[in-house]
C-alpha cells in the first residue's frame, strides 16, 4: 500500500520518538504543524512529529464533494456514520507509517499515534488493532468509528490513552467522545479523559495537557 505524503517537524536532533498525528475532515497535514512549538516540550526531548495528508475522496454528508478525508461519512448520526472499508483502509495507512518509523530506527514503544476528529477515529482503531506495541494513543474531539471492534482489540490493556473533547462541540457532540471513552474503559483500558469549554477545536489548556502527557510518555 502506498505511503501517504507527510509533513514532518522535529524538535531536536536524533529524535528519540515519533508522534504520528492525523488531521480532521477537509484539512491536511499542515493543520496541526503550528502546534508543535506551542507544546513547549522539554528541551532535552527530541521528537519527530509526522502529519500525513489524507487521500482526496467524495464525502457523502458534503454532497459528494471530494476533499481530504480518511473515510466517507455517510450520515450525521453517531452510529453507522463511518464507512467501514474506508476506516480500515486508512488504518492500514497509519499502520504502514508506524512500520516506516520502526524501519527508520524508532522503537515501537516510542511511537504515539494521535488524531483530531475524523483522524482521531482512525487513530483509535489503529491503536487498538495494531500488532506493534506503541507508546500511546491521543484522541482529540473524536469518537470510535467502529465501536464493535473494541472487544477484538489486540493492543495491551495498559496502553496510555489521552482523550479530550470540547463541551460545546457542535460537530461531534461531547457525549459521543465520552461514550467512546466509557466503551474503552469497559473493555479494560484506562483512559485519561479531559473536557474543555470549547467547540470543535483545540484550546491552550488542552495543548498544555498534551505537552504534559507526552513528556510523561517519553520520560
Amino acid at each position: 500500500m502506498q505511503t501517504p505524503e507527510t509533513v514532518e517537524v522535529t524538535t531536536g536532533e536524533n529524535p528519540q520518538g515519533s508522534v504520528i498525528w492525523l488531521h480532521g475532515l477537509g484539512a491536511d497535514g499542515h493543520d496541526f504543524e503550528p502546534i508543535v512549538p506551542e507544546l513547549r516540550l522539554p528541551t532535552n526531548l527530541s521528537l519527530r512529529f509526522i502529519f500525513p495528508h489524507a487521500p482526496v475522496q467524495p464525502v457523502t454528508i458534503n454532497g459528494g464533494m471530494a476533499m481530504r478525508s480518511w473515510y466517507d461519512i455517510v450520515s450525521f448520526d453517531s452510529e453507522g456514520r463511518a464507512d467501514r472499508a474506508g476506516v480500515l483502509a486508512s488504518s492500514d495507512l497509519l499502520d504502514g507509517l508506524i512500520a516506516r518509523e520502526i524501519e527508520r530506527g524508532v522503537a515501537p514503544q516510542k511511537i504515539v499515534v494521535a488524531g483530531f476528529s475524523q483522524g482521531g477515529a482512525v487513530a483509535i482503531h489503529t491503536a487498538l488493532q495494531t500488532e506493534h506495541p506503541i507508546a500511546g494513543l491521543m484522541a482529540l474531539s473524536t469518537y470510535m468509528a467502529l465501536p464493535e471492534d473494541a472487544e477484538s482489540a489486540v493492543s495491551r490493556k495498559d496502553l496510555p490513552i489521552f482523550m479530550a473533547h470540547g463541551s460545546f462541540d457542535p460537530v461531534l457532540r461531547m457525549e459521543w467522545g465520552r461514550s467512546s471513552a466509557d466503551r474503552l474503559i469497559e473493555a479494560g483500558y484506562a483512559v485519561d479523559w479531559h473536557e474543555y469549554p470549547m467547540a470543535h477545536a483545540v484550546c491552550p489548556q488542552e495543548i498544555a495537557d498534551i505537552s504534559n502527557w507526552l513528556s510523561a510518555i517519553y520520560n
